[in-house]
Order: structure tokens, then sequence, then C-alpha cells
């Protein structure tokens, strides 16, 4: 199928089911060029001079810069600011023929767990209307799980990619942290942050990855990986596979995991482990304080004076509750007690799973340990915290993680984690293509 033809089905479906809040809201704002790059990029593979993501449709979640849409942020603070320049990854997708369809919906300056932040209205999960889709990249996983696109950026935080992945049924990956530039990245933690791609399957997510990792001039901490893309369908041996040790509310999905994982090991002979991490039961508590101290950094350029309105004039709670908290915590007889620990606590957590990893090839546990709410459901902050707590550690530690759908409870998708020591992301799809592979 032409891209051009691709893309009209696709603004066919936004136009049924998406377009001006209808349904599921993933999109904010769609590319008004779309059609003439479409007519480029087609022109190109007639020719064969196109790139690896020739004939790809993109949307990009909308705290990412693109030269001549809207990066918001889902925000009433960005709501008319209007990207003068492609972020790197950007840039790359474009450089092999990827393209762009829109900026999609996200929680508030990436700040919730659930899609419902956003200042444009919440995003509604595909698979099942009533319920939050996820987030903070909740309008990229939902366009993809919707078939608006086939392929999106997101950016995780503390699972900010997986968590929405898993609830609407799509592959979403948290790369090693600094493999990915974030030069155009509205960030909302510095030291936590990554941009990661969210597919239907593996090998697109895969795909994705190839094309935006490496080292970026401007971006000083990015780092150039090896990976080679045509290893991912050879199914990987004498893999030791850890199951995450944690206690989760719904027994369901930890009885849905381990059934994936032993069947997964009848089919390969991988070995199959417990893991205990001593220190897991901190990652929530290490992750706040420096979410909340870097955020409230990164947000006082929002001034009204150069980037559109003042944040804390028009922000919605959520976004205020952490500005507020990170000003707290950031006070100089606060600083000792609170962000310097919490950085100690942080290294402990990393240094855990460098050494699990010396003797596990990945590490696999739910992607979150409850199903997803209603949208407008009232739930405790306690309860929020939730989403986060298997997926946070990941950050904090700085490793490679994906979530893979392998089912379905009350007819929601389930997602399963799959983690990999640092820059490990070709064992990581491998080990993920495998089990896909296996449908049972």
């Amino acid at each position: 199928m032409k891209t051009t033809e691709k893309l009209k089905k696709y603004l066919k479906e936004i136009e049924k089911n998406d377009k001006n809040g209808k349904k599921i809201n993933a999109f904010l704002q769609l590319n008004p060029n779309a059609l003439n790059d479409a007519k480029i990029i087609d022109e190109k593979i007639k020719k064969g001079k196109a790139g690896k993501l020739a004939g790809q449709i993109i949307g990009i979640k909308s705290n990412m810069n693109v030269k001549g849409l809207i990066a918001s942020c889902a925000s009433k603070t960005l709501e008319n600011y209007k990207s003068p320049y492609d972020a790197t990854v950007i840039k790359k997708i474009r450089e092999e023929d990827g393209l762009i369809i829109g900026m999609t919906n996200c929680d508030e300056f990436a700040c919730g767990w659930s899609g419902e932040t956003s200042a444009f209205g919440p995003t509604k999960n595909p698979q099942a209307l009533d319920l939050i889709a996820g987030g903070s990249s909740s309008g990229s996983a939902a366009a993809v799980s919707g078939n608006f696109c086939d392929m999106a950026l997101g950016s995780d935080t503390g699972g900010s990619i997986r968590v929405p992945s898993s609830h609407c049924g799509v592959v979403g990956v948290k790369p090693t942290y600094s493999s990915v530039s974030r030069y155009g990245l509205v960030d909302m933690s510095m030291s936590l942050d990554q941009i990661g791609p969210i597919a239907k399957n593996v090998f697109d997510v895969a795909l994705l990855f190839d094309i935006i990792q490496g080292k970026d001039e401007n971006d000083s901490i990015s780092q150039g990986g090896k990976f080679d893309l045509k290893k991912i369908n050879k199914i990987p041996k004498n893999i030791v596979v850890g199951v995450l040790d944690f206690d989760i509310s719904d027994k369901r999905i930890q009885k849905l995991i381990d059934e994936k994982i032993l069947k997964v090991s009848e089919k390969y002979g991988w070995k199959i482990k417990k893991v205990k991490m001593k220190y897991i039961d901190f990652a929530i508590a290490t992750y706040f304080p420096l979410v909340y101290v870097e955020f409230f950094s990164a947000t006082r350029k929002f001034d009204g004076r150069r980037y559109g309105k003042k944040i804390e004039d028009v922000c919605g709670p959520e976004v205020l509750r952490r500005i507020l908290g990170g000003l707290e915590i950031s006070k100089a007889e606060y600083g000792g007690r609170y962000y310097h620990k919490a950085l100690q606590a942080k290294k402990l957590i990393e240094e855990e799973f460098r050494n699990a990893f010396k003797n596990f090839d990945c590490i696999i546990s739910p992607v979150v340990p409850r199903l997803p709410h209603k949208i407008g459901e009232k739930i405790s902050s306690e309860e929020m915290f939730q989403y986060d707590v298997l997926t946070s550690p990941m950050n904090l530690a700085g490793n490679c993680a994906l979530s893979l759908p392998i089912g379905k409870i009350d007819n929601i998708p389930i997602g399963m984690q799959i983690a990999c020591d640092k820059f490990q992301e070709e064992k990581l799809f491998r080990i993920a293509r495998a089990v896909e592979k296996l449908k049972c």
C-alpha cells in the first residue's frame, strides 16, 4: 500500500473516532503537510531511494518539538507554542522518510499516570472506552492501539511509555538512559526521562529504536550503541529469566504472567528463577523527590516572558502539586534531607540491578499491578502511585525495559514487563520477540 493511501485510511479513521475529542482523543493536532509529505515519500520509494522508515506513519507525543507543529505538552501554558525546530529524534525520523502524522495527547507536562490531567481532555482507552489509557504517553499508545498510525514516540520518566502500552495492548519501550537523544524534548525529570517507541509488535519498536538511538552532539549525555536489527527474529538460547518476587494486589495479573513464562520456558528451554530485589520497595519514595525537584527546576523557564503563559497561572492541579513540592524540597534547609538522600537511594537501586543482571539475562514482572480505573473515578494518591511501582525502578536503575501484551483480564489488555541490563536492547528485543511468537 502506498504511503498516501495508508495516510488517507488513517485520517479517515481519525475523523471518525478521534477528531475534536470524539471517542479516543488521542491527537491534539494533525500535520497539515502530511499528504504532501506522503507524496514525496512515495516518489522516493518509486525511485528506490527511500529510507528505512518509508511508508511508516508516526505520531509524536506533544512534549517533543516538531518544526511547525504545536509542542503544547497538553497544557494551556504552551497551547500556542509552535516549534521552531525539530528534536533530534524527529530529524532522524525524517531522514529515514518516516511520516509525522501529528501530535498526540498526554498528561499535562507528562505529570500523571492516567492520561486524565491533559488540559484538552482525557485520552480514552481504545480497548475499553470508559477506562483510562494510562499515562503520561496516553495519546501515543492510544493512537497505535486505535489504528490511527503505525508507530508513535512517547517519553518515559517512571513508566509513562510502558503503563499506557500495557493498558492499550501495544508494545512500548523505555530504552537505556542516554541511549536516545533528548534534545528537543520538554523533559520532566532530567535524570530519568527517556524517549522511546510504541508500536503494534516487537519488530516495529525495534526498527524505530534503531533509527532514533545513538550519540548526538546536542545532548552531552547521549551515547552511541551497537544494535543489529537483523537478529531480532533469532530465538536466544540458554536464557536465564528472573521472575520478580513482588506481591501485587491483583493476583490474576501475576497468574497470567506466570503461566506465560512457564509456557515460554517449556518451548525454548529457558531457565526460570525467582529474584528478590531488596531495595525495590523504596523505589516510589526515591522517585518522587527526584521528579518534584527536577520538574520544579525545569519549569522555571515558563515564566510568561519567553514561552507562552506563566505556568503557575494556568496549569492543572497535578502540575502545581509537583511545582510546589519541588519548591519545598529545593529549599536549602531540606536539600540534604530529601533530594540528596533520594540520589543515594537511586544509586543503591542501580547497583542492585547491576548485580542482578550478572545472574539473569532478563527480569520479568507485570507492568502494572492493577487494572486501569474508570475515567473520572476518584482514587487515592497511594492507589495512583501503584501504577509506577513496578516500572519506576527501571528508570532509577537506568536499564532498558518494555511492555509486551500477553493476554486480557475482563477483556482489558495486560502487559508483561521485560527488563535487561543497560545497552542490552538487542537482547531485550530478541527475548520479547520470542515470547511474542509463542501464541498461547
